[in-house]
């Protein structure tokens, strides 16, 4: 998932991602931990996907406070 891609998303869709996404890393954290998993640089991918979600939803929160 590119940032543009979460840019184009409304606040409930991104939470609604975030959230998934957040479950899919724990769910393969733990079978890496049990198991070793073929690729493991998809860890490091969810990652970064739910740091890209958390960046933009800081960054509309932000914004947000600093209109009112």
């Amino acid at each position: 998932m590119t940032y543009e891609d979460i840019k184009q998303m409304n606040n409930k869709e991104l939470h609604a991602t975030l959230r998934e996404e957040r479950k899919q890393l724990q769910k393969m954290k733990f079978n890496h931990a049990v198991s070793p998993i073929e690729n493991p640089t998809k860890i490091t991918a969810g990652r970064k996907t739910v740091a890209r979600l958390m960046t933009e939803i800081n960054s509309r929160r932000n914004a947000n406070n600093s209109e009112a």
